[in-house]
């Protein structure tokens, strides 16, 4: 499996360690070990997605385990419908929590890719799993040949229906997660006068089939204030809770609701 130019979509070779194309575009791997195929023309802003402070508080709540009944289920699911897969790609796969316990659990001879957007990210996931290629890359613009993957994961991550199609093998599979109806209401309940549920819909992606879907619903009960400000850093809704409300729950605890949609689909 080999890159693609961001800038020309011809192949990029490696080259001691730079990723260069015949047009001679020049990728330099970074110290850690991940590749910036994010060129500065397609950047909207100078350090796009998560920064320093926001991988570091997702980075130490995850590695709590708060997380893991999705981890788990996640890699079960890759497990029985993936199992024969060797090239795979986690888009959107931030500081590789989700990334590396998924290698872990699958047979030896799989591959995984890992983007995201977000270079802080990556410096940690590339220097702490050394057994997954990481690169900056959008995943509106995946830096991959067509066709590069026999699976995908992607959890939160905002993306393309034609670009996921594009660089998947017809009978790939998918798997997605996103927020079910109930997931994180109590800090919801906090903010707003009304607040509404997410859609218990079924996802629609052009150009796959919706083979399995499934909630994954916990109470998470967090007592730690370490912790607790790490988790309300990881949510949306950190920016819209005021610091009165961050406070009294870093003093009386948090209750919160986990509920996950977790969805497969095959590539048609």
């Amino acid at each position: 499996m080999i890159y693609r130019c961001p800038l020309c979509q011809q192949a990029l070779s490696k080259e001691d360690k730079t990723w260069c194309c015949p047009a001679n575009h020049r990728f330099d791997c970074a110290k850690e070990g991940y590749v910036n195929l994010l060129p500065v023309q397609k950047k909207k802003s100078n350090d796009p997605g998560d920064n320093k402070e926001m991988m570091f508080a997702r980075r130490e709540f995850l590695n709590k385990g708060y997380y893991q009944v999705l981890s788990d289920k996640v890699n079960q699911l890759a497990n029985e419908y993936a199992q024969d897969a060797r090239f795979g790609v986690d888009i959107g796969c931030g500081e590789g929590y989700y990334s590396n316990r998924l290698v872990e659990s699958l047979p030896e001879g799989f591959s995984l890719y890992g983007v995201d957007i977000s270079k802080s990210a990556l410096k940690y996931a590339a220097k702490r799993y050394p057994k997954i290629s990481f690169s900056v890359a959008s995943a509106f613009d995946m830096p991959f040949p067509d066709q590069s993957f026999d699976f995908m994961l992607r959890i939160y991550a905002p993306s393309l229906d034609k670009e996921l199609k594009r660089v998947i093998k017809p009978g790939g599979i998918l798997i997605t997660v996103c927020a079910g109806p109930r997931h994180h209401y109590a800090l919801k309940e906090l903010i707003y006068d009304n607040p509404k549920e997410h859609t218990q819909e079924s996802s629609q992606i052009d150009g796959f089939e919706l083979i399995h879907q499934q909630r994954i619903e916990q109470q998470l009960a967090l007592t730690d204030a370490a912790d607790i400000s790490h988790f309300l850093q990881m949510t949306p809704y950190n920016w819209k809770l005021t610091e009165e409300n961050k406070l009294a729950l870093a003093k009386s605890g948090l209750s919160c609701e986990l509920d996950f949609k977790v969805e497969v689909f095959r590539a048609l």
